[in-house]
């Protein structure tokens, strides 16, 4: 993959289409967190069906500049669409330019990254999004943070499992207690529901299943509700339910 840095911070992998079609589409993809940035084979898959594919790292993640959580995720993937449709890309080693002007424009995130598609969606730039079991309220951290570790300290936990994969603090961390910060609750009223499709299942570990049925009930949303699968892989999502959601972004 090509990589690229987009206000000077934001650095993003990114692929071009292996076949342009009348619709010249784009798709973002929006990593969880933590996570341990592993979505090349799902932006190989959507090259192949025609799309322009953008990777980026959240401000203050892995290899991009700042502090993670100083800025909400929703203005990085903000930036990275306004970076896009200037129309010219520079590839960072060597300096290659390539050229797009996307019709379309598609985000799909997982887990935090669905919280950051289901909020994109608010950009009108945006066409429609997939979230694959996201955050939707962060009302859940407590239980969330205990299933992961019994430091009290979430980003203590964050600092010594992944060192400077996350430039992450205490005091930012705390901004998604204060529930209007990176929320999907916090904007359910603002929602445009036919711009957005949900994948969840029953047995997710992590995110109460409940709580995003409820969620999808009160947004007026599709939720493609699974029995079984865990806390999803939005690769594999993506994969299996491809005819679904091609559907869906060509509706």
């Amino acid at each position: 993959m090509f990589r690229t840095r987009f206000k000077k911070e934001i650095v993003t992998e990114f692929l071009p289409t292996v076949r342009q079609g009348k619709v010249r589409k784009v798709a973002i993809l929006c990593d969880g967190m933590p996570s341990i940035p592993t979505k090349q084979g799902l932006a190989e898959f959507l090259v192949r069906r025609g799309y322009w594919v953008f990777y980026p790292r959240y401000r203050g993640a892995w290899e991009s500049g700042g502090k993670f959580l100083e800025k909400s995720p929703v203005e990085d993937i903000a930036d990275v669409i306004t970076g896009i449709r200037k129309g010219r890309i520079r590839e960072s080693a060597f300096g290659q330019e390539f050229r797009v002007m996307p019709d379309s424009i598609f985000v799909i995130g997982g887990s935090f990254g669905g919280a950051a598609a289901i909020l994109s969606s608010l950009d009108r730039r945006v066409t429609k999004v997939i979230a694959n079991c996201p955050v939707v309220d962060w009302n859940i951290l407590g239980e969330e943070q205990e299933k992961e570790t019994s430091n009290k300290s979430y980003p203590a936990y964050i600092r010594e499992a992944f060192g400077n994969g996350y430039r992450l603090t205490d005091r930012n961390w705390n901004k998604l207690l204060r529930g209007d910060f990176f929320n999907p609750a916090h904007h359910i009223g603002e929602l445009v529901s036919s711009k957005i499709m949900m994948f969840h299942a029953k047995d997710d570990p992590y995110i109460p299943w409940r709580q995003v049925d409820d969620f999808a009930r009160r947004a007026g949303i599709k939720l493609n509700l699974l029995r079984r699968g865990g806390h999803l892989s939005t690769t594999r999502t993506v994969q299996q339910y491809w005819p679904r959601i091609r559907r869906f972004f060509e509706a």
